[in-house]
């Protein structure tokens, strides 16, 4: 069915089998095409049957439909016109893993971090009714985004609605991790409905020899589930009509709780039950490992090329699980993302110390404050771009405070082909702004652990910052010198030209170095280690023999530790010329890191091209 998408009208018309082989078909397309680009699998998989439904019963793109964090799009990129894209999935100037208004009229909202969809309908709701619009606007959301404050929010204000807004609750007991918390356990007694079930069991028996009574046994579930069971009571108590659960993998199911949904002047939320990774049986067994992946052997699911030596990640995590032992003050919390940070050891070593708070890293912050407050030390490790989310705590309820917390922040700068919504961009600016912070980024996986080390026994807000993927190691395994607070490592003196490495742009830093020693040039070489507070002392020092500063860090320019460089010297009445390489103003599209790192022209061939006329004015 695939070699021509069939339209929406196609589908409607389709029956059990053929909506069945479609799907069947869906599902193998996107397992085949993320078996060699990459991508969000599990969450794809889950989402097939429920998007065929919304296809058929809504008229896309004219009605709107938000898929919250949008890493179960792909069947409805597919069915929108967009399947040949997917042998570019991921790529630079190829479709993305998330929805963007940029990239197609059907995709009405862009997406990429969890537990905006409510917010983003409501508006376009109100923003319909203002204008007398007639469209349908639908936001899908997991129950893991639901743990995100941001949708409690914009509840609030949905209740009171006197028109139609969909709010399709996609509940496969997932986020990235398995869900936790209070509402999780809610969402559990909604789905398990033992008493409802067991009798309807015994309905559908009794009445399984009167053929021409089964038609009216759908509305005998309705009020006897309204008599036992206080089905979506939170949800109608605030004011919002409550439908479901809802087999999400049934079609005509959907079909018709969808068109009913359609007609009713209020706010709805219609509670799917599905499966995350349904349809391929090792992410059908593991679903978080096939959350995100790379490119896997399909018979077997094992990735078709083995990891290469640890990663950030599973330094930091070895370090944790370590230092717990002889520092019964350590507690871990991470934001629903225990296996991607590193922390499943820790968890499973001490259980009594791990907190997992699900979707809510504002909430993970201040929650850290408390922790602090009381005499324990928390290390929060958290992705760079979900970080951005608690900023206002980090200000107002750690810094302000003065107060022991260390953010181990993952995926820090460039992060590759999940593209504008998840690179590390920002992080250096905005925490090296803020009292009492420090902050840190390791040039390598033993000065990360020095790094760390430092933190066991700093009283003080802290932040240590690394990338995604794989830790360089130095080959001759050598600990680095001590850390000392705000100091940086002098690795090479030299006159007339100083480049300034801060963290992983280090093996760039030093390959710019090399390329000016073979023009004649004799560079100084300082691996900063610090962002806040940096060496003023050594940069000082450098620039009374030095023409051409050379920052290189894996952050903004703006407000990033090269700009506050520049600023200083400027100030202390330095003539020379400081040039600043970092991610530009501008959001970094999807991409592999490397593609990435040569189009900003942070790589050494960019820095040699940046700096070709100032070496002009400029004796070897």
């Amino acid at each position: 069915m695939l070699e021509r998408v069939p339209s929406a009208e196609e589908i409607r018309a389709m029956n059990k089998d053929e909506l069945r082989s479609l799907a069947q078909e869906i599902r193998q397309f996107i397992i085949e095409k993320t078996s060699v680009k990459g991508g969000h699998l599990a969450s794809n998989l889950g989402a097939v049957e429920l998007t065929l439904a919304l296809f058929s019963v809504f008229d896309f793109p004219h009605d709107r439909v938000i898929f919250d964090v949008g890493h179960q799009s792909y069947t409805y990129k597919i069915l929108s016109g967009r399947k040949d894209g997917f042998d570019h999935l991921r790529d630079l100037n190829g479709i993305s893993g998330f929805p963007k208004r940029k990239e197609s009229p059907y995709d009405s909202f862009d997406t990429g971090h969890s537990s905006t969809s409510v917010s983003a309908g409501l508006g376009m709701v109100m923003a319909r009714d203002l204008q007398k619009d007639d469209y349908h606007v639908i936001s899908v959301i997991g129950d893991g985004s639901f743990t995100g404050g941001e949708v409690f929010e914009a509840l609030n204000n949905a209740a009171a609605l006197k028109s139609n807004y969909i709010i399709l609750l996609n509940d496969n007991e997932m986020s990235i991790s398995r869900n936790v918390g209070g509402l999780n356990r809610y969402l559990t007694n909604l789905r398990a409905g033992k008493g409802y079930n067991r009798l309807k069991d015994i309905v559908k028996q009794a009445f399984r020899k009167l053929p021409g009574l089964i038609k009216g046994i759908s509305n005998f579930k309705d009020s006897i589930k309204e008599i036992l069971m206080p089905r979506g009571m939170f949800f109608e108590n605030i004011g919002i009509k409550y439908f479901g659960p809802v087999d999400g993998h049934n079609i005509p199911e959907m079909q018709r709780i969808l068109q009913k949904a359609k007609d009713l002047n209020r706010c709805v939320l219609i509670h799917v039950k599905t499966m995350k990774g349904k349809g391929y049986e090792p992410s059908e067994k593991k679903p978080e490992w096939f959350h995100g992946v790379n490119a896997f052997d399909i018979a077997t699911g094992l990735p078709l090329k083995a990891a290469d030596g640890r990663s950030y990640s599973a330094v930091f995590g070895n370090f944790i699980d370590n230092a717990a032992l002889t520092h019964p003050k350590i507690v871990a919390i991470t934001a629903a993302m225990t296996e991607n940070v590193g922390l499943t050891d820790f968890a499973a070593h001490f259980p009594e110390r791990f907190f997992d708070v699900g979707i809510a890293e504002g909430h993970a912050v201040t929650f850290a404050a408390g922790l602090a407050t009381s005499g324990l030390h928390p290390y929060f490790a958290v992705f760079s771009s979900f970080l951005q989310r608690g900023y206002d705590q980090i200000v107002h309820d750690v810094c302000m405070q003065d107060l022991p917390v260390t953010f181990c922040i993952d995926r820090a700068g460039i992060v590759g082909r999940d593209g504008e919504t998840h690179q590390g961009a920002f992080d250096l600016a905005y925490l090296s702004g803020i009292p009492n912070m420090t902050v840190m980024a390791p040039r390598d996986a033993l000065e990360m652990e020095e790094m760390l080390s430092f933190t066991l026994d700093f009283n003080r807000p802290s932040a240590v910052r690394y990338p995604r993927g794989k830790a360089k190691e130095r080959l001759d395994k050598v600990r680095p010198q001590p850390i000392v607070y705000g100091e940086a490592e002098l690795i090479e003196r030299g006159s007339k030209i100083a480049v300034l490495s801060f963290g992983d742009r280090f093996n760039d830093a030093l390959e710019t170095v090399e390329r000016l020693k073979q023009r004649g040039y004799r560079p100084s070489f300082v691996n900063m280690r610090f962002a806040k507070p940096w060496d003023e002392k050594l940069v000082d020092e450098l620039s009374n023999d030095t023409e051409l500063f050379i920052t290189m860090e894996d952050g903004a320019i703006f407000g990033g530790i090269g700009e506050k460089i520049s600023a200083h010297l400027s100030e202390k009445g330095y003539h020379g010329t400081v040039r600043n390489i970092g991610i530009p103003d501008r959001f970094v599209p999807q991409g592999n890191p490397d593609e990435l790192y040569h189009l900003l022209k942070m790589d050494a061939d960019g820095v040699m091209e940046i700096i070709e006329n100032d070496l002009v004015q400029i004796k070897a």
